[in-house]
């Protein structure tokens, strides 16, 4: 079931995959884990995580407002979704999702026959401190663990630090629409990830 995005004839990587822990460029330890389950814990942390997202610092309408229409909305896409989350002494700081680009529940089950749409968020303390790289690289890294291969993401065009991030790991422009820059990558998919923090 192919997707009308063009993709990079290439794959890049290969990716770290969580677990990891780094060391932030602020000297902070910042542990990387995969969500296996965006259920109870997991979920109220990350829900958490969003309450104290600056809304002016929202993008293309996510993620929501208030504590119960970010509940909604990450219970909507979490049962489908890959989810990777860094936290700092237990709280969860920044949060990378994968979602499937399908109608079809049960193409799911298919990983690399669909598209993913990526989307990542780092809390404002966090930012420009290196998180979001480890974070998206060990996103990817996951994603071609369990076969996933064609990702894309939009981002605002005048983004430039996302852009430049997106970029320095294989993400290629794709198209442009009014305010949007699209971006894809093609992933190797075949569950070669690398286990270090890199």
């Amino acid at each position: 079931m192919a997707g009308t995005r063009q993709y990079p004839d290439d794959p890049s990587g290969p990716f770290p995959s969580p677990p990891t822990t780094v060391e932030d460029r602020d000297g902070r330890a910042i542990e990387v884990r995969a969500a296996e389950s965006f259920t109870g814990e997991t979920l109220d942390d990350v829900v958490g995580m969003y309450t104290e997202f600056d809304p002016t610092d929202r993008a293309q309408g996510i993620p929501p407002t208030g504590e119960e229409r970010i509940r909604t909305w990450l219970e909507t896409i979490g049962d489908d979704s890959v989810n990777v989350v860094a936290r700092h002494d237990g709280d969860a700081i920044a949060h990378a999702m994968l979602v499937p680009d399908t109608d079809d529940p049960a193409a799911v089950e298919h990983a690399s026959d669909i598209e993913w749409e990526l989307a990542i968020f780092v809390l404002q303390a966090y930012q420009r401190a290196g998180i979001g790289t480890v974070l998206l690289k060990n996103l990817l890294g996951h994603a071609s663990d369990i076969g996933i291969e064609r990702v894309w993401l939009t981002v605002e065009r005048w983004n430039n630090p996302a852009i430049a991030l997106y970029e320095r790991v294989g993400f290629e422009s794709t198209g442009t629409e009014s305010f949007e820059q699209e971006m894809a990558i093609r992933l190797a998919g075949d569950g070669n990830g690398v286990t270090d923090g890199g």
